[in-house]
């Protein structure tokens, strides 16, 4: 086990190789090399990965060599090494979905996110392990810094393989908190943009799903997520993510708000300390913080937040469970059973139950829009504490409903359809604890640019 300190940890980066791929003393194929080398190192136990490309990522990487060499890059992340998230289609692997019903799925084409970044010049090196289907049961990924403890889900593959240095950066999917707590989880940054601000390809049948990036450096999320959109745009009727060609300059905050959610009365001592002293620090730089006794309108998003968790849930249960019900019937053993509780709970719902969930989801983003005259941001733990111990199901015993940890400090920001950012300052037991911070819609430049001051000018939280 590795302990984990926010104040010394460095993952994998990629901008800061790019000078010396220009002057010659380093080459993309070196690079994906020394990731290889990671890989080979750290996979057996951490296990982020579902399938590798090598051949085809030495080729990929030979082709960007010879594009540095020559003065002519394709864009700043050309020969960036990647990992794509196993529910996203790509032309050379599989694409599981960590599904036994879709094992040897093989669709032999690129989702709009993979076909933009191979456009980009990066290399798309492989596919990471997700829970099933997206959803709560879990894959085999372990976390990097605790073997014995989850690195959250559904992107956990995603976020491992950036804790233990094996790439710069990997896509993930957030449905309720897919990309911000397994980020949180293992350290990392990441950005959930605002609701369809990266085309999600052949992804759309449900209304919260986010494609996202995670990373080892804010300056590597922004590009791969600039890049990315620049290419393929945003969702069909989205604008796409919105900001700078280059990643957002820091900018310090004038005024703050803390997000309690339905998840602080719950949050351990240590984790609730560790996010004081950041709040602390922060008013110590000159940033006014708020809380919800401070300002009318922070106690009334409070309130509307209440039931969040429950209400995105019922969404997203109403939307997939035309897809569970096609599995079950045709591959009844091939999905699990927490999959199959997924599916009877949404069975249950009416058209009209979906309608009221709905208008009660249109009622938290109008609560969170008349924020904006009143914070530059809110900020929030991203995840419910350190990530939870799982040792797998017991047999004869009920299943965990959360194995991969609770997603109630994720869910308002896929709600909302507002970008959030995990920003890695803070550990608790040795291991991470994750502050994230969410901006209104379309916002996606602030919510970076915010994140990049905070990682810069607030010193780290060990407790």
């Amino acid at each position: 086990m590795a302990t984990y300190d926010p104040r010394s940890f460095r993952a994998a980066s990629f901008h800061d190789a790019t000078p010396r791929f220009a002057d010659g003393s380093d080459s993309p194929r070196d690079y994906l090399e020394r990731c290889l080398a990671v890989i080979a190192q750290r996979e057996p136990t951490v296990r982020a990965w579902v399938v590798l490309n090598e051949a085809g990522a030495r080729a990929a990487a030979d082709e960007s060599t010879a594009r540095w060499k020559a003065g002519r890059p394709l864009s700043p992340i050309d020969g960036m090494p990647i990992g794509i998230k196993d529910l996203l289609e790509t032309r050379d692997m599989p694409t599981q979905m960590g599904c036994e019903a879709y094992r040897g799925n093989f669709p032999k084409r690129d989702n709009a996110a993979v076909w933009a970044l191979r456009r980009a010049g990066a290399v798309v090196l492989g596919k990471t392990v997700t829970t099933e289907l997206g959803g709560a049961h879990p894959g085999p990924t372990t976390n990097p810094f605790d073997q014995s403890r989850t690195p959250g889900g559904s992107s956990s593959g995603s976020a491992a393989a950036i804790a233990a240095g094996m790439v710069p950066a990997t896509l993930g999917t957030q449905v309720g908190g897919s990309v911000i707590r397994p980020a949180a989880y293992c350290g990392n940054v990441a950005l959930k943009p605002s609701q369809g601000g990266i085309n999600r390809g052949e992804r759309q049948a449900t209304s919260m799903s986010t494609t996202g990036v995670h990373a080892g450096s804010i300056e590597d999320m922004w590009q791969v997520a600039f890049e990315i959109t620049k290419r393929a745009g945003g969702d069909p009727g989205r604008p796409g993510l919105v900001g700078p060609p280059t990643p957002p300059e820091a900018r310090r905050p004038m005024v703050l708000g803390v997000m309690e959610t339905e998840g602080w009365a719950a949050l351990d001592e240590a984790s609730k300390a560790a996010f004081e002293q950041v709040v602390a620090r922060l008013r110590t730089a000159g940033v006014t913080v708020l809380r919800r006794d401070d300002h009318p309108m922070l106690e009334a998003f409070e309130r509307a937040l209440v039931g969040t968790q429950a209400m995105t849930s019922a969404i997203t249960g109403w939307e997939n469970h035309w897809l569970f019900r096609n599995i079950v019937a045709q591959n009844p053993d091939g999905i699990s059973a927490r999959s199959k509780a997924v599916l009877a709970m949404a069975e249950k719902m009416t058209p009209e139950d979906y309608r009221l969930r709905l208008i009660e989801r249109e009622a938290l983003r109008a609560r969170h829009a008349a924020l904006a005259p009143v914070v530059d941001a809110l900020i929030a733990p991203a995840c419910p504490g350190p990530a939870p111990l799982w040792a797998g199901d017991v047999v004869g015993q009920p299943l965990k409903p959360r194995p991969t940890g609770d997603a109630v400090f994720n869910t308002p920001s896929s709600g909302i359809g507002a970008p959030a950012v995990t920003v890695p300052l803070a550990s608790v037991g040795g291991m991470p604890f994750g502050i994230q911070v969410m901006a209104q819609v379309q916002m996606d430049a602030q919510a970076t640019a915010i994140a990049r001051w905070m990682l810069g000018a607030i010193e780290p939280v060990v407790a």
